[in-house]
């Protein structure tokens, strides 16, 4: 009797000694990999926040695109259909002076055009408009 509680004992010691390296393990994995450093710019290291809107025609065409942002990096604060349905053509708005963040998001989008349209509005840098040229755009 005495051998199998000094036995049992030793087993839930190795299991929460597992478990506890389990959870470190994954605690720093969490933090290392890649993917989940937001991007930033100026000399604050302001988040990118960046507003999708689906002006494809394609349903889920502005969810793909908000995915492929939010894995490079980029906070996606909206994804919501456009006005119309009927861009031709994709392309980034700049909603601040600055329009290196609107850059960023158009060079890992695959170049789309960038174009300046500064609002007063503290929601989003840059609005991604997908239009029906959507197979031009590095989306994965």
């Amino acid at each position: 009797m005495a051998g199998n509680k000094v036995d049992a004992g030793r087993v839930l010691l190795t299991v929460t000694s597992a478990l506890v390296l389990a959870l470190i393990g994954s605690s720093i994995y969490a933090r290392l990999k890649p993917g989940d450093r937001l991007r930033t710019y100026g000399e604050t290291s302001q988040v990118v926040r960046v507003q999708v809107l689906n002006g494809s025609g394609e349903g889920g065409m502005g969810a793909r695109v908000a995915s492929a942002l939010r894995e490079g990096g980029f906070h996606v604060v909206e994804v919501r259909n456009a006005d119309r349905q009927d861009y031709f053509a994709s392309f980034v708005v700049a909603r601040r002076e600055d329009v290196d963040p609107a850059r960023e998001v158009a060079r890992y989008l695959g170049s789309p055009p960038v174009i300046r349209q500064a609002w007063t509005s503290d929601f989003a840098e840059v609005t991604v408009v997908v239009g029906s040229d959507r197979s031009r755009l590095r989306v994965e």
